[in-house]
C-alpha cells in the first residue's frame, strides 16, 4: 500500500505535466488594422475555438482557430461596409468560402526575464496558417494565470503577401498609384481561457 501511495504522489508532480486551458471564444477578441495610401480600415474576426497549454504557470504551447467567415469591418457602415466585407471574403483576399479557418499553433514560448507587470513577458514563435499557407510569426505576448483563468494579449504584423494575398500590393503591381494597400496588416489578439 505504501508503494502505491508513493507512486500516486510522484505522478501528481510530474515535471512535464501539461494543463490545458480552453479559449473562451465569446470573451476573446481579434482586431485587425490595415492601411492603404488613402486611409485605413479596422475590423474583427471571431475565434472558432482553441486551447493554451501550460506547465504550472508557464506557457508551453497552444492552438487557436479563427473563423474567417466572420471577418467584419468596424469603421464603415451600410453599403460601403458590405462591399468591403464581401471583398475581404473573396479570392482577392482571404477566400473565406474555400478556407473557413485560419490557425495559429504556438511552437515555442520563451519567458522574458524581469518583465514588468502588464508588459510582454513572453516571446512567442507560432505557425500561422492563412488560406492553407503556413508561415512562422514571432511576437511579444503578455500572459497571466489567475486561478483557473488565463489572459493573453499580443499585437503583431502579418505580411499578407506571404499568404498569396497580393491584391493592391505595390510589391507586385507598379501602376497602383493611390490605390496601393500596405503589404502588412496588424493583428491585436486578446484571449481569455479557462481550465
Amino acid at each position: 500500500m505504501a508503494v502505491a501511495t508513493l507512486g500516486l504522489v510522484a505522478s501528481a508532480f510530474t515535471p512535464n505535466a501539461t494543463t490545458s486551458y480552453k479559449v473562451d471564444a465569446a470573451k476573446s477578441s481579434l482586431k485587425w488594422h490595415a492601411k492603404k495610401v488613402t486611409g485605413e480600415h479596422h475590423g474583427t474576426v471571431r475565434f472558432a475555438d482553441g486551447s493554451l497549454a501550460f506547465n504550472g504557470n508557464t506557457l508551453t504551447g497552444g492552438t487557436i482557430n479563427m473563423d474567417m467567415t466572420t471577418i467584419d469591418v468596424t469603421d464603415l457602415t451600410g453599403e460601403w461596409k458590405d462591399k468591403l466585407v464581401g471583398h475581404l471574403k473573396s479570392d482577392d483576399f482571404f477566400s473565406a468560402a474555400k478556407h473557413n479557418n485560419a490557425m495559429m499553433v504556438i511552437k515555442t514560448a520563451t519567458a522574458i526575464k524581469d518583465a514588468a507587470a502588464g508588459t510582454p513577458n513572453y516571446k512567442v514563435q507560432a505557425e500561422l496558417t492563412i488560406k492553407g499557407i503556413k508561415n512562422m510569426v514571432t511576437f511579444p505576448a503578455t500572459v497571466a494565470v489567475t486561478g483557473n483563468n488565463v489572459t493573453a494579449s499580443a499585437t503583431f504584423p502579418v505580411d499578407r503577401t506571404k499568404y498569396d494575398i497580393k491584391y493592391g500590393s505595390g510589391s507586385f503591381f507598379s501602376d497602383l498609384g493611390d490605390k496601393a494597400i500596405d503589404d502588412s496588416f496588424n493583428i491585436t489578439v486578446n484571449l481569455v481561457a479557462v481550465k
